[in-house]
């Protein structure tokens, strides 16, 4: 079992390697070239998008999750506990240096996540919760290609809402069991039990109320994480600011080798910190557009902008909390650790002891909100592969299943074959991007010119007259909400 689980591994690093990784990098780079570097253009009008409005429907109510929540929602999923771990194994592997990568990695991938969710919202349909999209949709709807989103639908879900939530349900109950251990002193295999029943059953309140709860949750849930983790990542760093120079410095002059004896020694400093903010951010992996969708707006464009956010979000805050906390506070010759492990050893030797369960209840709140990211990106797909209720039904059973299993398992095969596949995942979506990607740079010309005229942007249909597959978007009143709801706001 271990050859097979090396073997996959092995493979999966070089479809990544070699494969996505360079497509992930030209598309990026391509998108910024042709829209002119819209990721950081447009990065005024990201904030503003943010706190737009909810367009209403005819009895008042919002037409689906504001973009606010759409935001947290992918946010949710985006930053886990990979934010801890994966960046501390990029720095053990690659060095401070890897942390300027996954930055630049970061700046390329948002323009990929600028178009995806364009994307995505263009092609959204309407479903009994408000609208629902992601990659298949555009698949099908904008390349005529349906087998083509029902492979990248079937990939999606098993790598997020089972494989990936499995994971973090996982990390859940190792860290918590360990906090209760350490405060109480009780231990055994039935703490992981106990956790995992608790977990299932949060996992189960919230997925079976659909999208609006999601949404709800999510919305407080991603702000109070961030904010809690920040303040301890801040908190290291005022107890080390001696060192903040120091660390800053060595991540840019220790990203092109510049310390390195060997030339091979720059190659895996780049690939470790491209790789990991690939992993972190989900810039161009087809999963945050299935949130993106959901969302009501007025032009597909301002989820394309919030989206791109998200990606700034999770790698310029929360992936550098964690760079800065252990690169002031663990020594770089220090050996020995890697992953969490250096997070928490930054922690606990700035802190104290009590760090430890602060950090467990901040890695907590990561790994449950990504399994209600995650869950959300597979529901979007479920209901595109069918619409039966009792489907959605049954896929809900088996993510509560997946997270009590993956609380007291550790199926490390199921993990390491679904890292490889999401490879594939990945390549397809970005293929469907490429082709669609004409359409991303008429979206956001018609959005620049709306704004250069003093409008808040409104996309119908009828702009877009030579493009099939469009559902929504039928005119004005159905994009903004009646002109009476909209004069009672």
């Amino acid at each position: 079992m271990d050859e097979i689980d090396a073997g996959i591994a092995a493979a999966g690093d070089q479809l990544w390697t070699w494969v996505v990784l360079p497509i992930v990098a030209l598309l990026g780079l391509y998108i910024t070239v042709r829209s002119g570097a819209v990721q950081i253009r447009m990065l005024p009008e990201m904030i503003r998008t943010l706190g737009d409005k909810t367009p209403r429907d005819q009895d008042g109510k919002p037409q689906s999750v504001s973009s606010f929540q759409a935001f947290t929602i992918s946010a949710a999923s985006r930053v886990g506990t990979g934010n801890i771990a994966g960046v501390g194994t990029a720095i053990a592997i690659g060095g401070p240096g890897a942390v300027f990568w996954m930055w630049l990695m970061a700046t390329v991938g948002a323009a990929s996540a600028f178009a995806e969710s364009t994307l995505a919202q263009l092609f959204k349909v309407r479903d009994a919760n408000g609208f629902r999209g992601g990659p298949a949709y555009y698949m099908s709807r904008g390349l005529g290609a349906r087998w083509m989103g029902v492979a990248f639908a079937v990939i999606l879900i098993f790598c997020f809402p089972f494989a990936f939530s499995a994971l973090q349900a996982n990390t859940i109950a190792l860290t918590t069991s360990s906090a209760i251990t350490q405060i109480t002193g009780a231990e055994g295999g039935w703490l992981l039990w106990v956790v995992g029943i608790l977990t299932a059953v949060l996992t189960g309140l919230i997925v079976f109320g659909g999208v609006r709860r999601i949404a709800n949750v999510t919305q407080g849930l991603v702000p109070v994480m961030a904010l809690a983790y920040l303040l301890l990542g801040l908190a290291v760093v005022v107890v080390h600011l001696d060192e903040l120079p120091a660390a800053f410095a060595s991540i840019f002059t220790q990203a092109f080798g510049f310390n390195e004896v060997l030339g091979a020694a720059l190659g895996q400093i780049v690939l470790t910190g491209v790789k990991r903010g690939m992993f972190s951010n989900e810039a161009g992996l087809g999963s945050a557009p299935n949130a993106g969708a959901a969302a009501a707006v007025t032009h597909p464009a301002k989820q394309g902008f919030v989206q791109s956010l998200g990606v700034y979000f999770d790698t310029m805050l929360v992936c550098s909390i964690t760079a800065f906390t252990i690169l002031v506070a663990v020594p770089i010759e220090k050996g020995g650790l890697t992953g969490v492990e250096l997070t928490e050893h930054a922690l606990t030797s700035s802190l104290g002891g009590w760090a430890t369960i602060a950090l467990a209840v901040v890695v907590f709140m990561l790994a449950f909100s990504s399994i209600i990211g995650n869950y959300y990106y597979g529901e979007a797909s479920i209901e595109f592969i069918s619409a039966k209720p009792m489907v959605l039904t049954v896929f809900r059973v088996l993510v509560v299943v997946a997270v009590l299993a993956g609380s007291v398992a550790a199926p490390s095969l199921v993990w390491t074959l679904a890292d490889a596949i999401m490879g594939v995942m990945a390549v397809i979506n970005l293929v469907a991007v490429a082709l669609l990607s004409g359409l991303v740079f008429r979206l956001l010309r018609d959005y620049s010119n709306q704004r250069r005229e003093g409008l808040d942007p409104v996309f119908t249909r009828a702009l877009l007259p030579d493009v099939r597959g469009i559902e929504c978007w039928e005119d004005t009143e159905s994009v903004t909400g009646p002109i009476d709801v909209v004069r009672r706001r």
